[in-house]
């Protein structure tokens, strides 16, 4: 099935840039792998080199940069890792607090960088929750 019948609801409240990034990659995943959850895995990696999650879509990466987001999307598909479930870990600190600062995170000026991320990958959870129900 093509991507743009595929796209999750975050692409679909996200720039047209992040739902072509999205589509591109789902669709030559699909091409190699067949559809699924590979393709849908492979396409959000992709995303992750250019774009982060902001609470309920995916903007670009603080400055355009381009690199992987986590551990996970920086690795080969068999050696695993852990997801930083569209936070850009590699930000600055200063761009993860204005992340919180504009998702409404709390005590988020006593937070290390460490916490900011934890706070801000709630804040997402959240927010994406919200938005899917209403």
């Amino acid at each position: 099935m093509p991507g743009r019948q595929e796209l999750p609801s975050t692409l679909e409240r996200s720039a047209e840039e992040a739902q072509r990034t999205w589509i591109k990659a789902h669709d030559s995943a699909v091409e190699q792998y067949g559809e699924g959850e590979r393709a849908h895995r492979v396409a959000f990696g992709a995303l992750k080199h250019t774009h982060e999650k902001v609470g309920d879509h995916w903007e670009r990466k603080e400055g355009g940069r381009k690199a992987p987001s986590d551990p996970r999307s920086a690795r080969p598909r068999q050696q695993g890792g852990r997801s930083g479930e569209g936070v850009d870990e590699r930000a600055s600190k200063e761009h993860l607090y204005d992340l919180a600062k504009r998702l409404g995170v709390e005590g988020r000026s006593r937070m290390s960088k460490a916490e900011l991320l934890d706070a801000v990958r709630k804040e997402n959870r959240s927010k994406t929750r919200s938005a899917r129900s209403g």
